[in-house]
């Protein structure tokens, strides 16, 4: 699902960075993104109160998504582009 969730982004000009697992701190890893999608059924619930937590002291508008399907994802970035 990594490569699929990669080419949906550059499907929509968008670079993505993909972390299944937390493996070590996110803060280091996470840049200045446009968006963060978060599927909160397949990441563990440390993960996503730390990055929720990241997205919140930099901005970062947030997309928490149930389920980690591609539709899924390209709802949530048809509704981000819209809103950009």
């Amino acid at each position: 699902m990594v490569c699929q969730y990669s080419d949906i982004c550059k499907d929509y000009g968008y670079k993505a960075k993909i972390f299944p697992k937390e493996s070590g701190s996110i803060r280091k890893k996470i840049g200045c993104p446009d968006l963060m999608v978060l599927f909160t059924n397949t990441v563990s619930h440390k993960m996503v109160i730390s990055a929720s937590q990241e997205a919140k002291k930099n901005n970062i508008p947030v997309a928490r998504i149930h389920t980690s399907s591609a539709s899924a994802l390209k709802s949530a970035l048809d509704e981000h582009c819209v809103m950009a």
